[in-house]
């Protein structure tokens, strides 16, 4: 469990458990994109209590008690899809927040063949790549999770913007000069 401030608080729950007064649960998604701008997305299993056999975002699920949201995303990647990515250089693109906490969104780049993937038998049904205007079609027909459309579109933007905030090609040292801060 975290504080409001994203601050762990050596606090733990089972899942399913009411979540304590002023605790948070933090929970990872990853977005996996290829070269051609079109998102993996996997199928829920027909066996989930929530949403089943909706198809959903590449991978994601709640952070276990003493991991780093990092760690809970290579985790949960493995898991679901049997990809190995290294999380330790990586930040969240994108933090969401919801009544009961946070949700952490890592953005991925890879060109991976949908046949090398390991599906997670009692988790995922089928994966297949789509671009936006398909999930958002599956979005309104009903065969996707329920995410608002503008969520969706905010996660291509940023898969397509890259980082927006790397001005390293204004720099001619290692670092900035006082001047260009």
């Amino acid at each position: 469990m975290y504080d409001k401030n994203h601050l762990p608080l050596n606090v733990s729950i089972k899942r399913g458990e009411k979540i304590p007064k002023n605790a948070c649960r933090l929970v990872v998604h990853i977005c996996i994109f290829n070269t051609k701008g079109e998102m993996l997305i996997q199928q829920r299993q027909s066996t989930k209590k929530s949403l089943p056999d909706k198809w959903d975002l590449s991978a994601g699920g709640q952070v276990k008690s003493g991991e780093h949201s990092a760690e809970g995303a290579q985790r949960e990647l493995f898991e679901e899809l049997g990809i190995h990515a290294d999380f330790s250089v990586l930040r969240p693109k994108v933090t969401m927040h919801f009544e009961e906490g946070f949700d952490d969104i890592y953005i991925l780049t890879l060109d991976t063949d949908l046949d090398s993937l390991t599906l997670q038998p009692d988790e995922v049904k089928d994966a297949a790549w789509a671009g936006c205007e398909t999930i958002l079609d599956m979005i309104r027909t009903g065969n996707f999770v329920p995410y608002h459309e503008s969520y969706i579109r905010l996660l291509f933007a940023l898969q397509e913007l890259g980082n927006p905030f790397d001005h390293s090609e204004l720099w001619t040292d290692s670092k900035p000069s006082a001047d260009q801060h």
